[in-house]
């Protein structure tokens, strides 16, 4: 019924309990995953779990967060997106929020990294799973010059964990993007974001736990897993006038449409 479409499912805090979480997936009805790769180090579990479950799905690339790694070169990203069971290239985009006394010019290494995964993403013609915090102009600029513009030959892809402005989602659906909403949506705080939840397309939307991070209300400030995802699907379903199941069938049939997998 739910899909959980990001989740770090390979990172510690959850690898360990995995049949724990599996059994918490199946009792919310969570029926599938897509876990998401951060380095090229990390690739290998990841990918394990979408070739041991049927039900997991796996992406390939390198966080812009992430520094002292491996750096993916357009060659590996291209055979790792090659893979069974790959179905996206990313998590992948620009990060601006901790420059740690740069300034935004020296984060070229970063706009070059995000160029190779949408070069990567275009060539495999696979989406892309974009991040982009306090960067949302470049990403876009990126994107378009790239060709990322909705046009044939276009990856598209989704915006995860989205908490941009509704300038900002607008221009992401012009370019043919998704929308992912994660358990930000159920903050207090978080009017802006709803009020640009309520506005997506119903065929553009997702829904994430992005866990381990961001546990939706009432669950904040816990390790977070893709059980909780029916409490983004809940709010998301009150703020647009929708119901549960309406948002449950409509977010997993876009996600079976954006990464070309099966209905579940």
């Amino acid at each position: 019924m739910f899909t959980d479409s990001h989740c770090h499912l390979a990172f510690p805090e959850l690898a360990e309990s995995l049949d724990a979480i599996r059994l918490a997936m199946a009792e919310a009805r969570v029926t599938r995953a897509l876990c998401i790769c951060t380095t090229l180090e990390e690739f290998p579990q990841v990918h394990g779990l979408a070739l041991q479950y049927d039900n997991f799905w796996a992406s390939a690339g390198v966080h812009p967060d992430n520094e002292g790694v491996t750096e993916p070169t357009l060659e590996a990203l291209l055979a790792l997106g090659a893979l069974p069971k790959v179905v996206a290239i990313g998590e992948t985009g620009l990060d601006y929020f901790r420059l740690n006394g740069r300034s935004v010019a020296d984060m070229e290494w970063q706009r070059e990294r995000f160029r190779l995964h949408i070069r990567a993403a275009r060539q495999l013609q696979k989406p892309l799973v974009i991040h982009t915090r306090s960067a949302s102009s470049d990403t876009l600029r990126l994107l378009r010059e790239e060709g990322e513009t909705g046009a044939t030959g276009s990856a598209g892809g989704v915006f995860h964990c989205f908490t941009e402005s509704m300038e900002v989602a607008r221009a992401a659906l012009d370019l043919g993007f998704y929308i992912s909403f994660s358990g930000i949506v159920t903050f207090k705080t978080a009017q802006d974001l709803r009020d640009v939840a309520a506005f997506v397309p119903e065929d553009r939307m997702l829904i994430e736990t992005d866990s381990p991070y961001l546990a939706p209300v009432p669950f904040r400030g816990k390790t977070n897993n893709p059980s909780y995802v029916p409490y983004v699907a809940r709010q998301l379903a009150a703020v647009r006038g929708q119901t549960v199941e309406e948002v449950a069938k409509a977010s997993s049939d876009n996600f079976s449409r954006l990464f070309g997998v099966g209905m579940n």
